[in-house]
């Protein structure tokens, strides 16, 4: 794969990750690594994201996903491939909720 070859991924994260800081630290690591995307707490406890970016940047974030901040215990990230979203934001967004 081209590690400069833009991609999109769709990542639910499953264990111990709301009310631990995930998100917001979701959203510095990406940040950090210029991925653009969205992440969201999901009403059965999971925490769900659509994130793109250049390949390397984006499995770089996946790989961050699987260990999260401090806090967090992940049990498993599933991660699948998704379409190139037009409505993504310009940075990296924290949404609401659903």
């Amino acid at each position: 794969m081209n590690p400069h070859a833009t991609i999109t991924r769709h990542l639910v994260v499953h264990g111990l990750v709301q009310g631990v800081g995930y998100r917001w630290s979701m959203v510095q690591a990406a940040q950090r690594l210029g991925v653009r995307g969205w992440v969201r707490n999901r009403r059965d406890g999971k925490v769900e994201a659509l994130v793109a970016g250049e390949a390397d940047a984006v499995e770089a974030l996946v790989h961050w996903a699987r260990q999260g901040p401090a806090g967090a215990r992940v049990a498993a990230v599933d991660v699948s491939e998704a379409e190139a979203a037009s409505n993504l934001p310009d940075g990296f967004a924290q949404r609401e909720t659903v």
